[in-house]
């Protein structure tokens, strides 16, 4: 029976969100495991406004500092014990701090 791996990778820098997308990917193109991604998902933006002036004197300015958080999507059909092998080296892989990976196993019948 085929298994479908879920992988979401999320981080506040694009930039290594796309390089461990790149990793998967290049992991998936050697043991020839079918991939359908990375698929960009919307980007959260945290903005949180703060007063400048913390006793309240002089005229309101605001400070307004800003986190993105972006996400890719991943899947992997994965058939047969070689392939299952892919998901063995997918974890060895390295991982920044910043990155956070979610992984999901579910076969279909």
């Amino acid at each position: 029976m085929p298994v479908i791996t879920t992988i979401k990778l999320t981080g506040e820098d694009h930039r290594a969100v796309d390089g461990v997308a790149a990793l998967i990917k290049q992991i998936s193109d050697d043991k020839s495991v079918q991939i359908r991604g990375p698929i960009p998902l919307p980007t959260r933006r945290l903005v949180v406004p703060t007063r400048k002036s913390p006793d309240g004197e002089g005229s309101e300015t605001w400070d307004h500092w800003e986190m993105r958080i972006h996400k890719r999507l991943i899947e992997l059909v994965t058939n047969t014990a070689k392939d299952h092998k892919a998901l063995e080296d997918l974890i060895r892989i390295p991982i920044p701090d910043s990155v956070t990976i979610e992984i999901n196993l579910r076969q279909v019948n």
